[in-house]
């Protein structure tokens, strides 16, 4: 490798790195806040937050590629312009072809790492994310009593606090609700004060109670073979025992969650996708048989005469009921059963037309979001050497531009093709292909040491349009 290819690549190693870091983060982060109300409160330790986190890292890598790539492209060749090293390397003979081609073989392998990375990583780690934050979101909050409220959150028990100590564990006034039971407040425990603590390995939460009184009202139904109506018993000390198993932090089987297209990769899109058409088209062909029924004197296929009438003219000849107000409604309800018929089945084979797209935009987005790796490239790069600038200022902001310009066009061809407006290929690929030529415009502006973004070079044309109006 020549040493200008190990000075390149020395340059654009550092912005890359550090670009997809904080993009990374930034997307993280984004993604994350969503799930925030979902994951506090619920005592999951760090190994879970730090798994997830991980899971759903992974699932943001293919997205933060194409945005590290355009910004430290743009930083690379901005930076080298501005301390006048592209002009020197250009002055020695070398194209800036050539100049660019180190980063453009490293962002080719990088474009096809993340293709495999995105058909047999992601879905995997999708099916781990989306299993743990369902778990997650089963789990019941960490167990907190609060002076002077019910707490509802052991089944069977609405436990009444007045006062928790600064220890964490002594109770003051403690009321206690018991519905294991059955009925209404069968049975209330009073207590003066009380501790609480885990024991079991934290299978049970103990409630130690002092000086109070059980009361059992025995009028409930499953007392009625009593002849009490109601008991109090008095107690110095009491000891309840409350099952933690509510609170357990289950893991579901992941299994479950694989039918989900984010959960497949592209040999299992296609099979989901080809049974989807499939089942579409039998539903196309199933109607006209489906809704023959309704008519009473022409096949619904053919419109020709059913069997059993015969046509005399144009009019038919069968033993028919005389012309009424009942033929007429008849005929009125007929065509509404018709209709309704036909509204439901044309929504259910669109619904799977639609479901259909929504698997074949997942097969295309591991093709393009790919793609647009190289694409971001061919803008980033000739973009850095025509402006000129390198740091963390005018890059970040075109490249905040071009890939808001990017997502919005992905959004729109995604939805139409999701829609069936457009064919799900050409929506999906439509931004790809609408930024290409603006990359190879950038390119050649830039091989031929264009000014086209200086403010000199719109300084003169104003300047110049001027002077022809006069």
């Amino acid at each position: 490798m020549k040493k200008l290819d190990k000075l390149i690549l020395r340059a654009f190693f550092g912005p890359f790195l550090l670009t997809f870091a904080v993009v990374e983060f930034i997307l993280l982060t984004q993604y994350m806040l969503k799930y925030l109300d979902e994951l506090v409160g619920k005592d999951l330790g760090a190994s879970v937050f730090g798994e997830l986190l991980f899971y759903f890292s992974v699932n943001m890598a293919p997205v933060a590629l194409p945005l590290a790539v355009l910004l430290s492209s743009l930083m690379t060749f901005g930076s080298l312009g501005e301390h006048h090293e592209l002009t020197a390397i250009k002055t020695s003979g070398i194209a800036l072809t050539r100049i660019l081609r180190p980063v453009l073989i490293v962002v080719g392998l990088i474009t096809v790492g993340a293709f495999f990375f995105n058909n047999n990583i992601v879905p995997k780690a999708n099916l781990k994310a989306y299993s743990l934050l369902w778990d997650i979101r089963q789990k019941k909050p960490a167990m907190n009593f609060k002076e002077g409220a019910f707490y509802n959150g052991i089944p069977g028990y609405s436990i009444k606090v007045n006062e928790k100590l600064n220890d964490g564990k002594t109770l003051r006034d403690v009321m206690i609700y018991d519905h294991t039971k059955g009925g209404t407040n069968t049975t209330v425990i009073l207590a003066d004060s009380g501790e609480m603590y885990m024991d079991y390995d934290d299978a049970y939460l103990v409630l130690e109670l002092f000086r109070g009184n059980t009361y059992v009202d025995q009028s409930n139904p499953s007392f009625r073979n009593s002849n009490e109506q109601f008991v109090r018993q008095q107690f110095d000390k009491s000891k309840l025992m409350l099952s933690m198993a509510s609170f357990n932090f289950d893991r579901t089987k992941e299994e479950y969650f694989s039918d989900n297209k984010m959960m497949k990769n592209i040999q299992e899109l296609n099979v989901v996708t080809d049974s989807l058409r499939r089942h579409s088209d039998r539903e196309k062909v199933l109607y006209a048989p489906n809704v023959d029924p309704f008519y009473n004197y022409f096949k619904a296929d053919t419109a020709k005469v059913k069997s059993g009438i015969k046509l005399v003219g144009k009019k038919l000849e069968r033993e028919l009921p005389e012309p009424s107000a009942d033929v007429l409604v008849l005929a009125t309800n007929k065509a509404r059963n018709i209709k309704s018929f036909t509204d439901s089945y044309e929504e259910r084979v669109r619904t799977t037309l639609r479901e259909a797209n929504n698997y074949e935009v997942e097969i295309w987005r591991k093709y393009t979001q790919s793609a647009s790796i190289i694409i971001m490239f061919l803008i980033g790069a000739p973009l850095g050497a025509i402006i000129k600038k390198g740091g963390l200022g005018v890059p970040v902001v075109i490249s905040i531009v071009f890939f808001i310009i990017m997502y919005v066009m992905t959004i729109l061809g995604e939805k139409w093709g999701r829609e069936g407006l457009v064919p799900v290929g050409t929506g999906m690929w439509a931004a790809n292909f609408i930024l290409l030529p603006v990359g190879l415009f950038f390119l050649y502006q830039a091989r031929s040491d264009s000014s086209l973004l200086e403010l000199d070079f719109w300084r003169k044309l104003m300047a110049r349009l001027r002077r022809n109006k006069l």
